[in-house]
């Protein structure tokens, strides 16, 4: 069933952040967009099925629904699909179905319009998946510039760190408001993350967190807070980093190295021990006899 442009908007519910693609212009660029790959692809948010309808043509692919009437509309839209196994509709919410942290049991591509209040979880989500290979994301334009801006750009922060550490970060193209219905308050981007690792150590989010606390602060004064001065100084000395620094002029090779040597203290030959302190070079021999 196709709705009209009134009816996509009537049917629009608040609580789910919908905002249904009207120009299938947008829709033909999200495709050309996506990987050239056989393996399988994962919607969230398929809405009205618009996009959905396009992807089932060539793909196998799972959809991710959390709105029960757009399930029910989804599954007599696309009956032969479902019947044939072409397309798996799964209803309610995708983070519940990630809790086990795999999305799918296979590698997958995840094409999503994303709801904004929800846009950054997922992203973060599908970074920590091992089977997810790529990400093809609308979302709200100042999330898309968070995670795809340059180091020494204002936007850089820690969503760009995370971004960069797992793979190659773009913004592909913008989404004016007009494209949709009803019509959001701000521009929307498509976000394009293909994967080469897949993030998985928590403590290095907290880490930048702390990083860019006070983002227009010193990335030192910002670290100061959490690890002990001097320790901080000697990261920067050893790293050749200006105390004056901010916290997005330091690209993501550096965040690492950083958090390498005030986490694991390989400044200048001491070991931390569990809880933080380090320990002379003679206390560290004598441990070992």
């Amino acid at each position: 069933m196709i709705y009209s442009n009134r009816k996509k908007g009537e049917i629009a519910k608040k609580k789910y952040g919908q905002n249904f693609l009207k120009d299938e212009s947008v829709i033909y660029k999200i495709i050309e967009s996506m990987p050239k790959s056989d393996e399988k692809v994962v919607e969230i948010g398929p809405g009205l099925g618009d996009l959905t309808g396009y992807l089932v043509e060539n793909k196998d692919v799972t959809a991710y629904e959390v709105d029960r009437d757009l399930c029910e509309h989804l599954r007599t839209r696309f009956a032969e699909a479902v019947e044939t196994g072409r397309l798996k509709l799964r209803c309610g919410d995708v983070l519940a179905y990630w809790e086990r942290g795999r999305l799918e049991e296979r590698p997958y591509h995840l094409v999503a319009n994303l709801p904004y209040y929800i846009a950054t979880n997922i992203v973060l989500r599908a970074l920590k998946d091992p089977n997810c290979k790529s990400l093809l994301v609308m979302v709200q334009k100042e999330v898309a510039e968070k995670f795809s801006a340059n180091v020494g750009e204002k936007t850089f922060s820690s969503l760009s760190v995370l971004a960069r550490s797992a793979g190659e970060v773009s913004s592909v193209f913008d989404v004016p408001p007009e494209a949709f219905v009803p019509a959001p308050k701000v521009m929307s981007s498509v976000l394009r993350i293909t994967k080469r690792r897949t993030l998985h150590d928590t403590a290095f989010e907290t880490f930048l967190k702390t990083a860019f606390t006070q983002p227009r602060k010193t990335l030192r004064g910002n670290l100061s807070k959490r690890f002990d001065k001097k320790e901080v100084t000697a990261a920067f000395e050893a790293l050749e980093l200006s105390p004056s620094i901010r916290p997005h002029e330091v690209d993501t090779s550096l965040y690492h190295r950083l958090y390498k040597i005030l986490t694991e203290g390989d400044v200048d030959g001491r070991k931390k021990t569990p809880r933080g302190k380090r320990q002379l070079p003679e206390q560290t021999e004598r441990s070992k006899q």
